[in-house]
């Protein structure tokens, strides 16, 4: 854990898989405790079942909305006004929000504002303007479901991992126009004099400017991912990873057989 940050958990049972509940708990205990758990929804729907199953194992508190109304979701706007509540209380670091539903980017933005991370979660269906909102989004469609015995209770003593969906290949890596732009702008802002970036001043960059996840290209972390790209240079020392762009070996490269050409040029016309 390289913080301990206090953290509410507010979870969209209606657009939240159920089965992913223990990759998310798992994936905050990284960064801290997730003191506060609680789920949303009318409980009284079948469609609710298997979250049921998930409150008493992992200490959450459901937390009931009725559909007043045809169209209108009280369950997201009970959220709201808790998340607004949570956050006014002085109790909380950071707020984890699992949903893919876009009603919630305001609140992320709110939330952001007040210097609150948010860590969210949800599925790639998720639109962008939501996942680029929080802090970091993790995509939970491929990631291995929670284990479960044949009654469909989760097993104990068996945690799901954070693993990532399959990882990209090269060639699709480099055909992510925005990935690549993120990765390389990141590596020129961190460059230093001698050309090459400090992969940890890489990852501030990127983490001040989008709400990337290296997982969610199927690498464990930033540094697989940029050297999976074949786009940069990995020079490590020790514990100490430095990166840059491969255009820049190659003007380096240039830069010397032209100083070497014109050496040779120069020796010529010195002879003459």
């Amino acid at each position: 854990m390289d913080e301990t940050l206090r953290i509410a958990l507010l979870i969209d049972a209606d657009n939240a898989p159920a089965a992913k509940i223990d990759l998310v708990l798992n994936e905050l205990s990284r960064h801290g405790v997730a003191n506060v758990r609680r789920a949303y929804g009318n409980w009284k729907s079948q469609h609710l079942q298997g979250w049921e199953r998930m409150l008493h194992p992992y200490a959450i508190q459901p937390m009931q909305q009725f559909a007043y109304s045809t169209g209108k979701n009280a369950s997201d706007m009970a959220m709201v006004v808790d998340a607004m509540d949570l956050l006014h209380s002085g109790r909380f670091d950071a707020f984890a929000i699992v949903s893919s539903d876009a009603d919630f980017t305001p609140l992320v933005m709110r939330l952001r504002s007040q210097n609150m991370r948010v860590f969210g979660f949800g599925d790639k269906k998720a639109p962008q303007p939501f996942v680029n909102a929080c802090s970091t989004f993790l995509f939970l469609d491929e990631a291995p479901a929670v284990h479960a015995d044949a009654a469909g209770q989760p097993a104990a003593g068996i945690p799901g991992q954070p693993a990532a969906s399959k990882p990209k290949t090269t060639a699709e890596l480099r055909q992510d126009t925005a990935l690549v732009n993120l990765l390389r702008g990141a590596v020129d802002s961190a460059t230093g004099d001698d050309g090459w970036a400090h992969l940890g001043t890489v990852g501030q960059y990127i983490a001040n400017k989008s709400s990337f996840d290296s997982r969610n290209y199927g690498y464990p972390n930033l540094s697989s991912l940029i050297e999976a790209s074949g786009l940069f240079e990995i020079r490590k020392t020790g514990q100490i990873i430095h990166v840059r762009a491969t255009r820049a070996k190659a003007a380096k490269a240039a830069k010397s057989s032209k100083q070497s050409t014109g050496a040779a040029g120069a020796k010529t016309a010195a002879a003459k």
